[in-house]
């Protein structure tokens, strides 16, 4: 059912950049996060339905559009929601944007929880608002929030934007913790804007969508796709779930704003076409990405590496503790890219507190992944 496909030559960017990115063209990459593996045959099926219909002009998004989100967030997640609430995007990150636009001025303080994914800090910094960093605590091999701070910097913050599940650390966040995050913005009047785009890949228990917690209702803004979840992230497809009006229609106004308001023909069928029969294949999925993220850590663990893998909660991305490598992170990154000829993702870019680190992407093939494992430990063993 998960079929794993060589992408070369289909312009690509995990492939196609990496010679720019990494500037070296002989190393497996494993950094961009989408996956190696054929979306399922029920999304292939409507984009090629669709595509035989010869004109794909301007498309509005129908009933069963919002039907379909609907459906999965009750299925998937327990939340039941209306389909007002529903606002259709083009993707995460310009929606990250449009929301500081819309509930921030310049110079106000955005509060982020690093190692964060890099256009957090990146879509704060371009619109003149302040980044306060309530960075999480690495204890014991896993990340946990650190509530003092995150209450003496909500005081200050005007926005919150919570990252669930958490990318890079792979932290599912359980429902106490979540509840004292709400306690907290609610004590200080802080708006949360939550990006739940891994929400469907989590491996044990359930994802707990923010919204549906009813204390926060009216000052949260949850945003998805189905991108991460059935690999279809160059489609375009994602949403906003905004069940208080005003906020939503202050949203509506920044997106408007922008002029990214199309819906794309592919990205319409290929949405509704996962949430309503994709979810037998993201069980399978999700298995073949544990195996992976299992076959990673007892690797690391059975063979003489100064290298920790934290184990994620969900996503189909480990964080690499490379600490005890005792090298600088410029050190750390050429022995990646230039000695083992791997393309992860350097630690940093996702904040200071990434320094050390290295994210690998297992959502790809055994073969593969045995390959780069074992390039690391030859490429660590010529430094012995």
């Amino acid at each position: 059912m998960i079929h794993p496909v060589n992408r070369k030559g289909t312009h690509s960017v995990k492939h196609e950049e990496a010679g720019k990115k990494f500037g070296s063209s002989d190393l497996l990459p494993l950094w961009v996060a989408d996956m190696e593996f054929a979306a399922p045959l029920c999304v292939q099926g409507a984009l090629q339905k669709r595509a035989a219909h010869p004109i794909y002009g301007y498309t509005i998004y129908p009933e069963r559009y919002f039907d379909a989100i609907a459906g999965w967030m009750q299925r998937q997640h327990e939340w039941q929601i209306e389909r007002e609430w529903i606002v259709p995007a083009y993707g995460v990150v310009p929606s990250l944007n449009f929301a500081i636009e819309a509930y921030t001025q310049p110079g106000d303080a955005v509060m982020i929880q690093s190692p964060i994914y890099p256009p957090f800090f990146s879509s704060i910094e371009r619109r003149g608002r302040k980044i306060l960093d309530n960075t999480l605590r690495y204890e014991s091999g896993c990340y946990r929030i650190d509530f003092d701070d995150f209450e003496a910097k909500a005081k200050e913050a005007r926005l919150f934007l919570f990252c669930s599940p958490h990318n890079p650390t792979g932290r599912a966040w359980h429902k106490e913790e979540i509840e004292k995050l709400i306690e907290i913005a609610l004590r200080h009047d802080l708006l949360i804007v939550s990006d739940e785009i891994h929400a469907d890949i989590i491996y044990s228990g359930m994802h707990h969508v923010l919204g549906s917690f009813e204390a926060i209702a009216d000052r949260c803004v949850i945003l998805n796709a189905p991108s991460k979840s059935f690999n279809v992230a160059g489609l375009n497809s994602s949403y906003a779930i905004i069940p208080d009006a005003m906020l939503r229609g202050k949203y509506i106004s920044e997106q408007n704003r922008s002029g990214i308001t199309n819906g794309n023909p592919f990205g319409i069928e290929a949405l509704m076409a996962a949430y309503e029969g994709g979810a037998a294949w993201l069980e399978a999925l999700k298995q073949r990405l544990w195996e992976n993220i299992a076959y990673v850590k007892s690797f690391v663990q059975s063979h003489s590496f100064p290298i920790k893998a934290v184990v994620p909660e969900a996503t189909f991305l480990v964080w690499l503790d490379c600490r005890a490598m005792g090298m600088t992170q410029e050190a750390l990154v050429h022995f990646f890219v230039h000695e083992a000829k791997l393309g992860l993702n350097d630690g940093v870019s996702f904040g200071e507190a990434g320094r050390g680190f290295m994210r690998l992407n297992v959502a790809t093939s055994r073969e593969v992944l045995e390959e780069a494992m074992q390039r690391l430990l030859d490429a660590w063993k010529e430094r012995c």
